[in-house]
């Protein structure tokens, strides 16, 4: 047999063979294939040490994720606990930010009156979910300031556990969806949930009372936006009976009527009044 076919390395070198002579590593390895195989193994034995060299400096420098017991009953978590439950809460603040505060029945009149003005985009979707936003933190700025002072201030100055804080802080936002919630829908959502409805509302689940508001703000919302609708129908019909009356059928009345009913806004300085009749719905 051939010095190629005895050398297992001879495929792989006979395509680098130049002038008949084998390249340096089949020089160095010819004959030899275990060397390839021991120069590997004392590689993964270096690596192997070196991981369990490092193997307590990782795990001085781990995060410890527990729960231990404070005084008083309370329990302090760990940072990571901490940060997952932080992030946790996060994923609910729109829900809250929708269904708990005064947002729903801003951002329904504010789109009602865009669509009374005959404007389809003007002022534009992120506007007026700023601007209700901004409304909903300065409505809700009492009910928020004495969740602050009752339950958050406690709380971080460790004086009352995450349970009571969690009791304390639900007080006020419970009592501004009482009075803006309609007895009937209380009662409807407390039938459904076979609740007794003769309670006092402070007793009442908040499941029972979340639906209740926000039936009731959606009713609420609609009263005020057909109220704001009269001003603006009456201009759009006037402005029909004109153009009829004249002949001027193709003429879109939208189209004509747009400018009167933007001009007959500002005039009134409607902004500021409707703004001010929204705020003062929330007593």
């Amino acid at each position: 047999m051939t010095e190629r076919a005895l050398n297992p390395l001879s495929p792989w070198c006979g395509r680098h063979e130049t002038a008949g002579r084998a390249p340096v590593v089949q020089q160095q390895f010819a004959g030899h294939p275990w060397r390839l195989q021991r120069s590997g193994l004392i590689a993964l034995c270096l690596s192997m040490l070196a991981l369990g060299a490092a193997e307590p400096a990782f795990a001085q420098n781990a995060v410890s994720v527990n729960a231990t017991p404070g005084s008083g009953g309370s329990t302090t978590y760990s940072v990571p606990i901490q940060t997952m439950l932080a992030f946790a809460a996060l994923s609910f603040l729109p829900a809250i930010l929708l269904l708990m505060t005064s947002f729903t029945r801003i951002v329904i009149v504010l789109s009602l009156t865009r669509q009374a003005m005959g404007l389809q985009t003007t002022p534009p979707n992120q506007v007026i979910v700023g601007l209700s936003l901004f409304l909903t933190l300065f409505v809700m700025g009492p009910t928020l300031d004495k969740m602050y002072q009752e339950a958050y201030l406690p709380y971080s100055e460790q004086k009352i556990g995450f349970e009571a804080a969690l009791e304390k802080g639900s007080e006020p936002l419970r009592a501004f969806m009482t009075r803006q919630t309609r007895e009937s829908d209380l009662g409807l959502f407390a039938r459904m949930a076979k609740v007794d409805d003769k309670q006092p509302v402070a007793q009442m689940p908040m499941r029972v009372l979340i639906p209740a508001f926000v039936i009731s703000e959606l009713k609420t919302a609609f009263q005020i936006g057909f109220m704001v609708f009269i001003p603006f129908l009456i201009v759009d019909l006037i402005v029909s009976s004109v153009l009829m009356s004249m002949g001027m059928m193709m003429l879109s009345p939208v189209l004509v009527a747009l400018p009167f009913k933007l001009m007959l806004f500002v005039l009134a300085d409607g902004w500021s009044l409707l703004v001010g009749s929204l705020v003062a719905s929330f007593g």
